[in-house]
């Protein structure tokens, strides 16, 4: 089995092979295949990221759920916890800023910040997947760090998770470690896997 490092460098190069054409196709795709979750009618307050190093565009799916009314949320990087993540509320017209990692995220307001736990639904990006629904990030530990207190499977469904790919992602087995936050459900273009 490839290393952690190994499989990343993989299903990364592997992404950034999709041609700008097939990347937005997917994207469109996904967008559509979100809106088939049963659950999606039950979820208001939805925290989504913007793309980046070659993961699944997820503008048309903001596009499609700000369409459905539904109250969208990015992160950013949290001010005084290290290696976590607060959710802010995200609008057309929210002000942005690029964070430590040139990644695009909404100017600090504490008062749009919404508590993880009175969010819905939290999408989260991802390297790799298995259809057990174990998920590979980039490696900083952000989300495991911040969900590592709530269940992925909690009985009330809140917040429930769903994490966001390409198909080309999805390999056998990701290798996983004792603080990898597994993922209830994973959302492709192609198909919606529940584990």
């Amino acid at each position: 089995m490839l290393s952690r490092h190994e499989l990343r460098q993989l299903i990364r190069q592997r992404r950034k092979q999709l041609s700008p054409t097939q990347q937005q196709q997917a994207a469109h795709q996904l967008a559509e295949r979100f809106r088939t979750l049963a659950f999606l009618p039950d979820c208001q307050h939805i925290a989504l990221y913007l793309s980046n190093d070659g993961e699944l565009d997820t503008w048309p799916l903001i596009h499609a759920l700000w369409q459905l009314g539904k109250q969208l949320y990015l992160p950013l990087l949290h001010p005084v916890t290290p290696c976590h993540l607060i959710f802010q509320h995200f609008q057309a017209n929210t002000p942005m800023r690029a964070n430590r990692f040139g990644i695009p995220e909404p100017d600090w307001s504490c008062p749009d910040v919404r508590p993880v736990i009175q969010l819905d639904l939290i999408c989260t990006p991802l390297v790799a997947f298995d259809a057990l629904g174990n998920r590979l990030g980039m490696g900083g530990g952000f989300y495991d760090r911040t969900l590592a207190h709530y269940p992925a499977r909690s009985s009330d469904g809140t917040p429930r998770l769903i994490g966001l790919a390409h198909h080309c992602q999805q390999v056998e087995a990701v290798p996983i470690e004792p603080w990898d936050v597994p993922l209830p459900a994973i959302c492709t273009p192609a198909q919606i896997f529940l584990s």
